[in-house]
């Protein structure tokens, strides 16, 4: 088989094709021009920030043939939290930053032990995570959004000042062309890059993926493997809640639903197989970029958000026959 042959059965090639294609529309179906300035572009990547962070925790579940069905609940918790630690209680950026990305890395690698030590399957140890963080988000709020207006006693709103560090993550640099959130999102690609691809541990959550059991006799850490991979994956969900607190100047314990499904469309699409072993945070990147535009080019054509929904719905299943019946 020649390198052209090779390149052309391979998942980059295809991510790179639909990517193309989904371009293409755009300049077809442009919105009289909406789809060549570039406000498109830059609010594209800030409105897909969010769903790619959720998707580089979710492409590490994936490939260790996992699936990680908590990441909107812990995205909703993690949002809560750093508005109440910020906005009610007035704690400085970096303890409020130190303690939600705790509770999301150790809710993960909770769920991680249920499915290594308990062998609970992922989709109901994962499941049981989503119901339980979205029950705790709501009961730390109390049902209510943390916002600037603070409930009296008297039944009257005090409004305080929002935090500083909100502006700093919602703003925009570079004369307004780049969001800081998609700085973030760049920077949580590039440790995945580097967990997957230059270190050790990237090398055991491959082959896991690949054959858990001829991993454990290989004497690979499959039950470390797996805390590490569901612990990043909620590490990358607080990030993604503080995005989100960032962006809605509040924390909304209803933030996150059916966010799952977005962030393991976008692994997915990419090309990462849900069987695990194979794959990689690049493919992810990819999808990010397919779904992104996809959703705005619809978006900017005043395509209603049903239609956009099911459109989604059958791209991920013709993405998942694509991997089944390839070559």
């Amino acid at each position: 088989m020649t390198t052209i042959q090779r390149w052309i059965r391979s998942h980059w090639f295809r991510a790179a094709v639909a990517l193309i294609f989904v371009l293409m529309l755009g300049l077809i179906f442009n919105a009289e021009g909406a789809f060549f300035k570039w406000d498109t572009h830059r609010d594209m990547l800030r409105h897909i920030s969010v769903f790619g962070i959720l998707a580089c925790g979710m492409t590490l579940v994936i490939i260790t043939a996992g699936i990680d069905l908590s990441v909107g609940s812990l995205l909703g918790l993690s949002a809560v939290l750093f508005s109440l630690f910020s906005i009610r209680m007035g704690w400085p950026p970096v303890p409020a930053f130190l303690a939600c990305l705790a509770v999301g890395a150790l809710l993960g690698t909770a769920s991680g032990g249920l499915i290594a030590r308990f062998k609970i399957q992922p989709f109901v140890a994962t499941l049981a995570m989503m119901v339980f963080a979205r029950g705790l988000a709501k009961w730390i709020s109390g049902g209510q959004k943390i916002s600037t207006a603070v409930l009296q006693s008297d039944g009257t709103y005090r409004y305080v000042e929002v935090p500083h560090i909100f502006n700093v993550i919602n703003s925009k640099i570079l004369n307004q062309n780049l969001a800081v959130v998609t700085l973030v999102l760049l920077g949580c690609t590039g440790l995945c890059w580097i967990i997957l691809t230059k270190l050790r541990w990237g090398r055991h959550i491959y082959a896991i993926g690949g054959n858990e059991e001829a991993s454990r006799l290989s004497g690979i850490p499959v039950t470390a493997t797996k805390l590490l991979a569901y612990g990043l994956s909620g590490f990358f969900c607080a990030v993604a809640g503080i995005c989100q607190a960032a962006q809605e100047m509040q924390g909304d314990p209803e933030a996150g639903i059916s966010y799952e499904l977005t962030a393991i469309a976008i692994v997915v699409i990419g090309g990462t197989n849900l069987m695990g072993g194979r794959g990689g945070i690049g493919l992810t990147f990819m999808g990010a970029m397919i779904i992104g535009y996809l959703e705005k080019i619809l978006s900017i054509n005043a395509v209603g958000e049903a239609s956009r929904l099911m459109l989604t719905g059958v791209i991920i299943v013709g993405a998942v026959l694509f991997q089944k019946f390839r070559k």
